[in-house]
């Protein structure tokens, strides 16, 4: 293990604490920021907590935060405090802290922590993925009509439940992780900030899949993510491109 992908998890750790310390709690602070989305006292807490581990341990680095922004540096750590803070905020487990350490513009290693779910998952390039310690890999489904899919959005679920063995709406950061541990063979999420896609693409790409926009660019912000298995990636993106035309 590297020592970015070290740190990460020891980024991780601290943040479990805090999260798990505020998950269900009776006087947790749930707020509507400007874009309407909710942030709690938590998500603020982790972010200032790891910004201040950070310049602490590692001065070199900038941070792009959810809640606090980008302090614009060529090396950088990808925070989303809590992915999933409408759940967390209404005591469902499904919501991670997510971690990338991003340098010249390549991520090299992320961590997604779910401390609820009891589960963590962290790669770093060339090193594999691994979920609470245990190497992953995407399925090897190679037929839409065989597929176990997950979508965001109702429309995107209308478009590929005829074509599929089956589809749910899973959503998050969660719906990825279960395509790099190959219970899912694709991901189809909706328009992200880069925050919310910062560690995915690296996990899902070193269990042996693929992570994409909707036109097979790199993902992008405000552009919807798609992670699959590889293999059905080019169908996937047939039948939501065919979807959008028509």
């Amino acid at each position: 293990m590297g020592a970015d992908l070290d740190y990460a998890r020891s980024l991780a750790d601290a943040a479990d604490e805090l999260t798990l310390m505020r998950f269900r709690s009776a006087d947790l602070r749930v707020e509507t920021k400007a874009d309407l989305t909710p942030v709690t006292d938590a998500d603020r807490a982790v972010e200032r907590l790891l910004r201040e581990r950070i310049a602490r341990d590692r001065p070199g680095d900038g941070v792009l935060g959810e809640e606090e922004g980008d302090d614009g540096a060529p090396a950088r750590w990808i925070i989303d405090p809590i992915d999933g803070t409408r759940n967390f905020s209404r005591g469902i487990p499904v919501w991670a802290t997510l971690l990338a350490y991003e340098r010249d513009g390549v991520v090299v290693c992320g961590v997604a922590s779910a401390p609820a779910l009891g589960q963590r998952w962290w790669a770093e390039r060339g090193g594999g993925a691994r979920r609470n310690g245990d190497a992953l890999h995407v399925s090897a489904v190679s037929s839409l009509a065989d597929a176990s899919v997950a979508a965001t959005n109702a429309r995107d679920l209308t478009v590929l439940e005829p074509l599929v063995w089956h589809a749910r709406g899973f959503g998050d950061f969660w719906q990825h992780m279960l395509v790099a541990e190959g219970g899912l063979d694709a991901a189809v999420d909706a328009e992200l900030a880069v925050w919310d896609y910062g560690p995915l693409g690296v996990i899902v790409e070193e269990a042996g899949g693929r992570v994409t926009a909707v036109d097979g660019g790199p993902p992008s912000p405000g552009a919807q993510v798609i992670s699959s298995n590889g293999v059905l990636h080019g169908a996937v993106l047939e039948a939501l491109t065919a979807s959008a035309g028509s």
